[in-house]
């Protein structure tokens, strides 16, 4: 779009890397072997067909990391009001000095954080209401203003600093798509606005510089509803976050998402849910919600599924006797094998309140769910390896299962399309446990309890050579 042109200054505060035929014959030669009796594996690649596709290295990073924190904050939540995501896209707040977190602590966040078993944390350096939470020099409308800790303060600071003292990863979420105090709606200035599209574009630029090159190594730099591409029109931040994060996951715009949205912000994505997309950005286009929820088995692009809820089913940021929405232990164990079980990355919301803490009952659920699944999945029965169509995991004596996760080296790219479990009576023969098509990072099988003294993985469709990263089993 043609930006306009004679408008004021700021106003003062009240896809992925390809492995190519001859790296996946090196990777795989031993595989080709074992497989030479299963013409669906064993077949060399016809002239033409597409190569396998695998992940950069940040996006192995956050598949590896299966679960993180979303910590959601805003002047808002000080207002006293119940949040409306409408009016605070729209409706600047009038004074910003209600920002005013008397207990702030971001340390006992990424406490939280680590009592989940949550690997990454990351946190709203800006929102709907435009405000900045770092030391802006782009825009006064940011801490500096604040009477709060003399304008001195920086929760970006604070929080990345807390995050690496705990051993998370930091990542930061920024919005663009919104600003309420400068009149800007789905990345569109709006008429009253005191900036040009143009004016607006650059801020966005120099702001996205500030949180890239002042904080060190990020995790994830997430854009709120992506960023519009400067062919549209939009901010040419891309550049800028190459330069300054070049080991970080980038979510997400037309021009480049290291990983997609699973489709719904319940927390699941349904199965099968592949790491590929035939195109590199699905905010490039219209896509389908059934392809951001299953991925496509032959895309060309490496794309992973992000799984998002509120632990606050469903409030994104605090509000006041809201602890009756937390979701159940039971829930979010239900979640995690819904979506790290199915190969997405989980991402949990939680909110700090306006003494800026996490509240107890949040801080307790979190706790108790990172116990659950440790007690539920860090301690297998048994645990194995495997190259090949046929992986078997002998037991060290019979036990009575009724869980196994079955983990693919998604380095070399997703090569199990299709597999059975089985199971090993005592004394017997193999019976079928379960089955399915897509393992990628990790696949939690749930099925009728058996006493078995194995446990076998048969692939019975595959792109390439199979490549088990672990099969493992749990008591029941």
């Amino acid at each position: 779009m043609d930006p306009k042109e004679g408008k004021g200054s700021l106003p003062s505060a009240p896809g992925g890397h390809i492995l190519d035929r001859r790296a996946f014959l090196a990777a795989g030669g031993a595989g080709l072997v074992a497989l030479g009796g299963c013409a669906s594996l064993g077949k060399r690649r016809e002239p033409g067909e597409p190569p396998l596709p695998v992940p950069r290295p940040a996006q192995l990073a956050w598949q590896e990391a299966e679960v993180g924190i979303l910590f959601c904050y805003d002047l808002h939540v000080f207002d006293h009001r119940h949040y409306s995501q409408r009016r605070n896209q729209r409706v600047p707040i009038p004074d910003i000095q209600i920002f005013n977190p008397t207990e702030l602590d971001t340390d006992q966040w990424a406490a939280a954080a680590k009592a989940a078993g949550a690997r990454f944390a990351i946190f709203t350096s800006c929102h709907e209401t435009g405000f900045r939470m770092w030391q802006s020099d782009a825009d006064p409308y940011c801490m500096k203003a604040l009477k709060w800790r003399n304008g001195k303060g920086d929760l970006v600071r604070d929080f990345v600093d807390s995050c690496r003292k705990a051993g998370i990863r930091p990542g930061i979420y920024f919005g663009a798509r919104w600003n309420s105090h400068l009149k800007v709606l789905n990345f569109r200035v709006q008429p009253g606005s005191p900036l040009t599209q143009a004016q607006y574009n650059r801020l966005i630029e120099k702001e996205v510089e500030e949180i890239c090159s002042r904080y060190g190594p990020l995790f994830e730099l997430w854009f709120d509803g992506g960023i519009l591409s400067p062919e549209k029109g939009g901010p040419d931040v891309l550049p800028i976050f190459e330069k300054y994060q070049p080991d970080c996951l980038f979510y997400h715009s037309p021009q480049r998402a290291d990983a997609r949205w699973g489709g719904n912000e319940r927390g699941v994505v349904d199965y099968p849910c592949w790491a590929r997309l035939p195109f590199k950005s699905p905010t490039a286009r219209k896509v389908k919600r059934s392809l951001l929820a299953h991925g496509d088995e032959n895309g060309r692009f490496w794309c992973p599924a992000m799984a998002d809820a509120p632990l606050r089913n469903h409030e994104w940021f605090w509000d006041a006797g809201d602890e009756k929405k937390i979701y159940s232990l039971k829930a979010l164990v239900r979640m995690y094998e819904r979506s790290v079980g199915r190969n997405a990355t989980l991402i949990l919301g939680v909110t700090p309140d306006p003494r800026g803490l996490v509240p107890e009952p949040d801080f307790a659920r979190l706790k108790e769910f990172g116990k659950a699944i440790e007690e539920r999945y860090g301690r297998p029965l048994a645990e194995t390896a495997g190259r090949g169509r046929v992986t078997i995991l002998n037991l060290p004596r019979p036990a009575r299962v009724d869980r196994a996760v079955i983990m693919e080296e998604i380095a070399k790219g997703e090569r199990i399309r299709a597999y059975v479990l089985e199971g090993k009576a005592p004394g017997g023969g193999w019976t079928r446990l379960s089955e399915g098509s897509c393992v990628g990072h990790k696949r939690i099988e749930i099925f009728e309890p058996k006493v078995v003294s194995a446990l076998r993985l048969r692939v019975t469709r595959g792109a390439a050579p199979p490549l088990v990263k672990k099969l493992a089993v749990f008591q029941a």
